[in-house]
C-alpha cells in the first residue's frame, strides 16, 4: 500500500490540497474552452458539424486512452511527476490551439489534450485525497463540473469582448498551466514509490459478479446523461445559433455554463440523501430538463434553454456522484480498479460515439431535427433505467 507522507492536519498537506484542487480545475477549464469556439471555428476553417465532433471525440478517445493506461500510475513513481507530465502536456496542447489553422490541427490539440487531462484527472484526484480524506470525495465530485463551467463561460465571455478570440483563452491559460508547473517545484509529494509500475500500465476491466445487476440496471441512464454531457460540450453553442439566431459565443458558452453549475450545485445539495432516492429524482430530472430544452428549440426561445439546461444540468451531477456511491461499494478492494476501468469505458464511450452521431447526422437531417431525435433517445433511456431501478432495487447495504 502507498503510504501518505504529510500529514492531513499540516500545513503542506494544506498547501497540497489547494493546489490540487486548483490545478484539477484549470485542467477542466481548458478541456472547455475549446467549446464556445466550435461554432466560430466551424466558419473560419469551414467545418461541418461532423468534423466538429470528430474532434470533439478525439478528445474523448485520447482521455480514454490515458486514464486506462496511466490513471494508477502515480500510485507507484509519485503525484509529482505525473502532475508535472499532465501540465507539460497540457502546455503543449494550448500551443497548438493558439497556432491552429485547420480542423486537422484543431484535432491534434484535442488529442494532446485528452491524454493531458487522462493523466490529471486520476493523479491530481489521488493528491487530493492523499492531503484531505475528510473534504477529498466532495472536491474530487466538484472539480470537473466547475472547471467545465468556468471554461465555458470564460471562453464565451472573451470571444464575444474580447480581441483575438482564437488566441487569447489559450495564452491565459497557457500562462496559468505554466504557473502550475513552477509551484509545484513547492509542493510536497504525498506518498512513497514502490515497484510495479509497467504492471500497473495494463488495463485491468473488469465488472465483478456481485455488481454486474446493479451496473445494468443503471446503464440506460449512465449512458444518457454522458450521451447528453458530449452534446453539450460540441454542439450546443451551435444549436443555439441555429435555433435562436442568436451566434453571440458569450451565449452559446452561457447555456453550456448554465448545466455544468447546475451540476456542481446538485453534487452538494443532495450529497447526504440516499443514492438510490436521489439516483430517481437525478432521472427524472434529466428527463424534465431534456424536454424544456428541446422545447425551447422548437419555440426558439433562448430562455427556455438555460432553463432546461440548468434543470438537466441537476441530474448530470447527481447521476454521476450517485452510480458512483451505488456501484463501486458491490466490489472488494481488490476489484474496485478494474470495476471504474469499466464504467469509465462505458461513459465516456457514451460521452463521444452519440455525439459524433449527431454530427455525422446533422448536415442530413438539420441540427435542430437532430437535436429532436437525440433528446428523445436520451428520454426513452432514462425511463428505462427508472423502470429497471424502481421493479428490482438495486441491492447494495452501503446504502
Amino acid at each position: 500500500m502507498s503510504s501518505i507522507l504529510p500529514s492531513a492536519t499540516s500545513p503542506s498537506a494544506f498547501r497540497m490540497t489547494v493546489y490540487s484542487f486548483t490545478f484539477a480545475v484549470l485542467i477542466s477549464v481548458c478541456s472547455s474552452a475549446p467549446t464556445p469556439l466550435y461554432h466560430l471555428y466551424q466558419e473560419l476553417f469551414d467545418l461541418s458539424p461532423a468534423m466538429i465532433t470528430m474532434i470533439f471525440g478525439s478528445y474523448a478517445f485520447a482521455l480514454l486512452a490515458a486514464l486506462l493506461t496511466f490513471g494508477g500510475l502515480s500510485d507507484y513513481v509519485g503525484r509529482r511527476p505525473l502532475i508535472l507530465a499532465a501540465l507539460v502536456i497540457n502546455a503543449t496542447a494550448l500551443v497548438i490551439f493558439m497556432l491552429a489553422e485547420s480542423g486537422a490541427m484543431l484535432m491534434a490539440g484535442r488529442i494532446v489534450q485528452g491524454i493531458a487531462t487522462g493523466l490529471a484527472f486520476p493523479t491530481f484526484g489521488a493528491t487530493i485525497l492523499d492531503s484531505d480524506k475528510r473534504h477529498g470525495p466532495i472536491l474530487n465530485s466538484i472539480t470537473a463540473f466547475l472547471g467545465l463551467m468556468i471554461g465555458t463561460l470564460a471562453t464565451g465571455t472573451l470571444v464575444a469582448f474580447a480581441p483575438a478570440p482564437t488566441y487569447l483563452i489559450y495564452a491565459i491559460l497557457l500562462v496559468a498551466t505554466i504557473a502550475g508547473i513552477i509551484a509545484l517545484a513547492f509542493m510536497p509529494e504525498t506518498i512513497t514509490r514502490r515497484s510495479g509500475a509497467l504492471a500497473a500500465m495494463r488495463p485491468r476491466i473488469s465488472v465483478p459478479p456481485r455488481a454486474r445487476g446493479a451496473l445494468i440496471k443503471v446503464t440506460p441512464v449512465n449512458v444518457a446523461s454522458w450521451a447528453l454531457a458530449g452534446f453539450y460540450l460540441s454542439l450546443m453553442p451551435t444549436l443555439v445559433a441555429v435555433a435562436t439566431g442568436i451566434t453571440s459565443p458569450f451565449v452559446g458558452g452561457a447555456v453550456v455554463a448554465t448545466s455544468m453549475l447546475s451540476a456542481t450545485v446538485s453534487v452538494f445539495v443532495f450529497r447526504a440523501f440516499a443514492p438510490q432516492r436521489v439516483l430517481f429524482s437525478a432521472t427524472t430530472g434529466l428527463m424534465i430538463g431534456v424536454l424544456i430544452t428541446l422545447l425551447g428549440v422548437e419555440e426558439r426561445a433562448v430562455g427556455l434553454l438555460f432553463l432546461g439546461t440548468a434543470v438537466a444540468g441537476l441530474g448530470l451531477g447527481s447521476i454521476f456522484s450517485n452510480i458512483l456511491k451505488i456501484v463501486l461499494p458491490l466490489a472488494e478492494s481488490h476489484e474496485r480498479a478494474g470495476l471504474f476501468s469499466a464504467f469509465l469505458v462505458e461513459s465516456y464511450l457514451a460521452f463521444a460515439v452519440p455525439a459524433i452521431i449527431a454530427g455525422l447526422a446533422a448536415p442530413a437531417l438539420g441540427l435542430s431535427a437532430t437535436a429532436y431525435i437525440y433528446g428523445a433517445v436520451i428520454i426513452l433511456l432514462a425511463a428505462i433505467s427508472i423502470a429497471a431501478t424502481r421493479t428490482g432495487l438495486i441491492e447494495n447495504p452501503a446504502v
